[in-house]
């Protein structure tokens, strides 16, 4: 298999621009350079409902197609209440906003808390 003739950088401004261009709402980006394997960046992001989260998601897909000849793995696209693109350097979320706050996914990736105060107010 050949390297991708993009960067990740590169790869997660398109799908940065996809999500606005869709109206995703508070948009989340997570450097996970140095602290996954998985992927270089994690994007967390809202639709309003379940046809908003399925079609940011399904215009994500075929823009990555078409930009990039990406082939993305997606799930949850069913429901549309999460759905997962694997877009190989960049994994993205896109949230009904009541799950995405039952989940807190965020929480989970973003960096450590530097003060023994802030780690403690993070389990409260």
């Amino acid at each position: 298999m050949s390297e991708p003739s993009y960067t990740s950088d590169e790869l997660l401004e398109a799908i940065l621009a996809s999500l606005d261009d869709d109206k995703a709402e508070d948009v989340t980006r997570i450097d996970l350079r140095g602290r996954s394997d998985m992927a270089d960046w994690m994007v967390v992001a809202s639709g309003r409902s379940t046809r908003q989260v399925a079609a940011i998601a399904e215009k994500l897909a075929d823009r990555l197609k078409q930009g990039f000849g990406l082939n993305v793995k997606m799930e949850g696209k069913e429901s549309a209440d999460w759905v997962l693109i694997d877009a190989s350097d960049v994994v993205v979320h896109v949230f009904r906003p009541e799950v995405r706050e039952f989940y807190q996914i965020e929480k989970m990736w973003a960096p450590a808390a530097t003060t023994p105060e802030a780690r403690a107010a993070q389990f409260r």
